[in-house]
Order: C-alpha cells, then structure tokens, then sequence
C-alpha cells in the first residue's frame, strides 16, 4: 500500500498489511469514536481529532515511529493552505465590517431586492463570489456581509448563512477553476470550458433547489440561532466617514480579478498561446495565488477602509494593529480545528479504505457515469477532502472512459457526475466541516444537519441532472 507523502519522508513509513474489512471496520469505529468524543465527552475537538487521528494510525497498521509522520504531513498540509486564506480572510473581512463596508453593501442589496428576500440576495451574491475564489476563503470574506444583514433583519441567523453556504457548495464542488472539477476533467480528458458549461447546466437548478429552497426549509428548524460574535460587532464611528459602495465592490473584487488573471494565464500557456517565460504568466502565478490575492485585498482595504478615511485624525497604525490583532485572535482555534480534520483525513486515506471501496465498485460492472459518481462518494467518505474524492476517482475512471471513446457533452456530464459525488457526506474527517461549522457558530450535530445535508443534497441532484444529460448526449 503506497504511503501519499513528501517525497523526503516516504520511503521511512511502515504500514502493515490490514485485511479490507477490517480498515473498514477500523474506519467506522474511529468516525463514532470521534462523534462520541466531541458530543457525548464535550472534548474539544482539536484533542479529539489528534488523539483518535493517532489511534486510528495505530490500529490501521502504520507503525509506530511513523504514527506522527503521518499526523503532522496531514496537519501541516492542511494548515499551510488555510491558514493563510482564513488569515488574510479574516482581516478582510474584519475591516469590511469595522468600516461600515458590511452596512453599505447590506443597504444597497436590500433597497436592491426587499427585506424579504434578503436570503435570496445574499445566496446570489454568494454565487458570483464564489466562482473564482475557494469556498473557505470566499465564505470568510462574505461572512461580515451576511452577519451585518442578519442583525439588521432579526430573526435567525441560519437564515440568511445557509442559502450562502449552499452557494459556495455548489460552485465549488461542480464548476472550473475550482480544484477538484479542473482536475477531475484534466485527468479525464474533457475540454474544461464544456465542463463549465455542463456544470452551470446542472448546478444552477441545483443550487436553487437543494442549495437554496432546501436551506430556507432547514433554517425554519432553527428559529433562535443568534448572530456569531466571532469577528466581533462593528463599533461605527458616527464622525468617520462610511466608504462608498464602489470603494466596497472594488475591495471585494480585487481578489477575483487577480485569481481569474492567473487561470486566463494558466489555460493559455497549457494550450501554448504564451510560453512559460511569458513576463504575465509568471506574474500571474504569484498575484493571482489565491492567498497573495487575499493578502494583496487586505492591505488595499487597510488603505481605503480604514488608513484614508481617517486621514487627519492622527496617528492610526497602533489602531489598526490592534484591529488586525483582534481579527487574528478567534481564528486560531479554527485553523487548529482545520489542520487536526486533515490529519485525519490523512491518517485515513493512508489505510486505504478509499481504493478498497472503489475496488469493490470497479469489479461490479456498474454504469461508467454510476461508477465515477460512486466511487467519488467512497473516497469522500473516506477521507474527507472533495478535491481528493474528484481528482482519484477521475482517475480511476479514466480508461473505462477512454476505452468507451466518450467526449464533449457526454464526457463532461460524466466529470461533473464525479463532481458531485465528492461533495456529499461531509463528515468530521472533512476540514471543510469544522471550518464552516466554527464560523457559523455550529455545534458538531448542528453541522451534520446542516452543512452536511445541503451539501449531499446537492451532489445527490446534480448526479440525477448530470445522469439526463449524459443520456442524451451519449
């Protein structure tokens, strides 16, 4: 069984030979364990993911110098990406807010679309957000927008979170240039601009239906959730003037500008209209990374947020130091969450139970557009990450593609099938559920019932609209 880590420390691991039923009986018994941990015992869940992440190593064979090896690839590979976004993010975010951003923005779009249907605002803006941009980074950043309207609004929070959230699931999980689906269709061999096209197909439809009309039903469940106090609450200053709308917008934006300038690059140097050493695709590579997006975003909106509105009133670097500091703060047991969910989800794909299910699932003759889409659920499942899920099943699935001779439609139907089966069954080996569920101020069961439902809602309806295309094209 192969060992997926750094090439330095790969060829140190031992992993003894399991049978197959029981990695998945180790499996299951570690997934209740850690539910029973967090729930029952009320650990915090950065212990409990650490402790049952090294029990479950143990248990599944890796031996015991390398236990930890494992754990901290999996940990440091996770917090290395998120923390930079849930970082930059927050002190976006924080400065949207503290600014008096978040109430311009809330203004125009309920002047826009009506108090009434203030969800359907927030989740469409959360759709056109989350087209460039990762669900975490892009969720952060609309979180001040959507705390600024719910307590305007009254009534509960988890109104007028989820339809958003249900957005950012959609999008990130079905449509190019998000990870998975770019490279579920790369590996696939699927032109990527059918594939968006296909996506848009399905996911729309979906994202109303399971992603906004099936939130709005689940939010009545939660009638007094309150508004999370995790970014703090704006304290306008009546003297300082508010930015203008398009300040806002500009702010907001700059991010996607700079990531959609790196893909146009990336497509075009992959189909070779730029070379390599082209100066705008290199340039593109380091602005247009997602972190240095946000990082180049923050230190805009420290500018003309905050630093220019203030221009005359003394000095205001100590005070913004304190604003970032205090943007800082709250995030850190998040990234740890975060981090000990992917040294889980690591520790278990490391066990194999994922090829082990898709094995099972390969040998039963199923329908290819079936086979990728269930072999996507067994990899999410398994450990956690939707990229993952997309990228391997992808890949698993590609000769029976190939030797079918499938293409165009038909092709990126099958692609956007696998797509949607990477992004059901969120559970707590996925670092995606403590992330949101944190920001929202979720408890574990809360998450389950909300975050996750939406999102197997969604992976479930865009495989039976994906499966409709797929029949006709084929």
């Amino acid at each position: 069984m192969p060992i997926l880590l750094p090439a330095a420390v790969d060829d140190a691991l031992v992993l003894a030979e399991r049978p197959s039923w029981t990695l998945m009986v180790i499996a299951v018994a570690a997934i209740v364990a850690l539910l029973l941990l967090i729930i029952k015992v009320r650990l915090h869940a950065f212990f409990a993911l650490i402790i049952i992440s090294v029990l479950t190593a143990l248990a599944a064979g890796i031996g015991v110098a390398d236990v930890m090896t494992v754990v901290i690839a999996g940990f440091s590979t996770t917090v290395g990406t998120v923390a930079l976004l849930v970082g930059f993010g927050a002190v976006l975010g924080r400065l949207v807010e503290i600014s008096g951003g978040a109430q311009v923005l809330a203004d125009a779009m309920l002047r826009r679309f009506g108090e009434k249907r203030a969800p359907l605002a927030l989740a469409v803006a959360s759709l056109f957000y989350a087209f460039p941009i990762f669900l975490d980074a892009g969720f952060i950043v609309m979180l001040p927008i959507i705390y600024t309207v719910a307590r305007r609004l009254g009534g509960s929070f988890m109104l007028y979170v989820l339809p958003s959230i249900g957005a950012f699931l959609m999008m990130h999980a079905l449509t190019p240039p998000h990870p998975g689906p770019t490279a579920a269709a790369t590996v696939m061999g699927a032109d990527v601009g059918m594939v968006v096209l296909i996506a848009l197909l399905v996911g729309l439809p979906t994202w109303y239906l399971a992603g906004y009309r099936l939130s709005l039903i689940i939010a009545r469940r939660y009638p007094n959730m309150p508004v999370p106090n995790l970014l703090g609450e704006a304290d306008l200053d009546d003297d300082i003037p508010r930015p203008g709308f398009w300040t806002i917008i500009f702010v907001l934006l700059l991010p996607l500008v700079l990531i959609f300038f790196n893909t146009l690059f990336s497509t075009l140097e992959a189909s070779g209209a730029v070379g390599e050493d082209n100066t705008l695709f290199q340039l593109s590579r380091l602005i247009g990374n997602t972190p240095v997006a946000l990082l180049i975003a923050a230190l805009s909106a420290m500018y003309l947020l905050y630093m220019r509105p203030r221009r005359g009133r003394g000095r205001v670097g100590g005070a913004l130091e304190d604003l970032v500091d205090n943007a800082l703060a709250p995030v850190c047991s998040i990234i740890l969450i975060t981090g000990a969910g992917g040294a889980f989800g690591r520790v278990l794909t490391e066990t194999g139970i994922g090829t082990t299910i898709a094995d099972g699932l390969d040998a039963m003759g199923l329908p290819v557009i079936l086979a990728g889409f269930l072999v996507a659920v067994a990899f999410r499942v398994a450990q956690g990450s939707a990229t993952v899920a997309a990228t391997t099943a992808g890949s698993i699935m590609a000769p029976a593609v190939a030797e079918l001779g499938l293409s165009g439609v038909a092709l990126a139907a099958i692609v956007v099938a696998i797509c949607a089966g990477s992004i059901t069954f969120s559970h707590v080996n996925d670092s995606g559920f403590w992330l949101i569920g944190k920001f929202c101020g979720f408890d574990t069961v809360t998450t389950l019932k909300t975050w996750t439902v939406v999102g197997t809602a969604i992976g479930f309806m865009a495989f039976a609209l994906a499966c409709v295309v797929y029949v006709i094209a084929a």
